[in-house]
């Protein structure tokens, strides 16, 4: 069953910290590492601000705005 969990999670991992690394420019492993470290630092703050840069990842299509048109005829 705990096979099942880590598979799952390593198959479906959020790449918050390879997003974030890539913007950066910075080695995802130490992202990583800083976000371990920080939560065990803050009791767990930073896990929070990891879950929402998850769901903004996650859903940022449907985040985006869409490009207005400026009349009708701009098809």
């Amino acid at each position: 069953m705990i096979n099942n969990i880590i598979n799952y999670f390593e198959r479906k991992a959020f790449g918050v910290c390879a997003w974030l690394g890539k913007k950066v420019g910075v080695n995802p492993s130490i992202i990583r590492k800083a976000f371990i470290y920080f939560s065990f630092i803050t009791l767990g703050s930073p896990l929070l601000i990891y879950f929402i840069m998850a769901f903004i990842l996650e859903n940022k299509d449907y985040l985006k705005r869409r490009k207005k048109r400026k009349t009708v005829w701009d098809i």
